[in-house]
């Protein structure tokens, strides 16, 4: 096997066992072991565990594409796109975690072993996100279209929604409410317009 492929093959078995056992609970001879690898080929590649849980982060960036979704929302912060962009979050945040359910599990043990891998992420990933969207309802605020609400609470509300929906489905698998989520979306799209928009201009959609 390459050496790239081998990389990217022990980082794939790494985060399955990091995310069902944490940081702490998987040791570098139990990767090796499900990759089918020994433990010394694995320290070829990253000289130390911390390595491959940094390497992890670094993978999961170039997929996640942070950049590319901030290249998307920009046009439609200049066409005032409301609807669009609260749409455009929502279903990504929602699309994300659907495909990534390992990474989420990670991310909560990294949490809660106070590991640097999530301040790195969310400093990395979701903060450009978040401080988009929150000079976005200031300027919109200036302009007459939202209420004076507080932006960066706002922007909580508004990742809020879908992200408890998100982990209620994948992490708890508890299914009280059958609904897809294109019918999700819509209703966390339309309670944020709904509590965002002045009287003035509040409308329809």
């Amino acid at each position: 096997m390459r050496a790239d492929a081998r990389r990217e093959q022990l980082i794939g078995v790494a985060v399955d066992l990091f995310s069902r056992k944490g940081f702490s609970g998987t040791t570098t001879k139990e990767i090796a072991a499900a990759a089918g690898v020994t433990e010394a080929l694995i320290f070829r590649h990253f000289p130390t565990k911390d390595a491959l849980y940094d390497a992890i982060l670094r993978w999961r960036v170039e997929k996640c594409g942070t950049q590319n979704w901030l290249e998307l929302l920009q046009p439609l912060a200049d066409n005032r796109d409301d609807d669009g962009i609260i749409r455009a979050v929502t279903s990504g945040l929602l699309e994300f975690h659907r495909e990534n359910v390992d990474f989420l599990r990670l991310m909560f043990f990294a949490v809660l072993e106070n590991h640097e891998l999530a301040q790195s992420f969310r400093e990395s990933q979701i903060r450009p996100i978040y401080e988009f969207l929150t000079n976005y309802i200031s300027l919109r605020q200036r302009e007459g279209a939202f209420r004076s609400l507080d932006p960066g609470t706002t922007v909580r509300a508004i990742f809020g929604a879908p992200f408890y929906h998100s982990i209620v489905n994948n992490l708890f698998h508890c299914n009280m409410l059958q609904v897809s989520d294109e019918v999700a979306v819509d209703t966390f799209v339309r309670l944020a317009l709904d509590g965002l928009r002045t009287p003035e201009d509040h409308t329809e959609g």
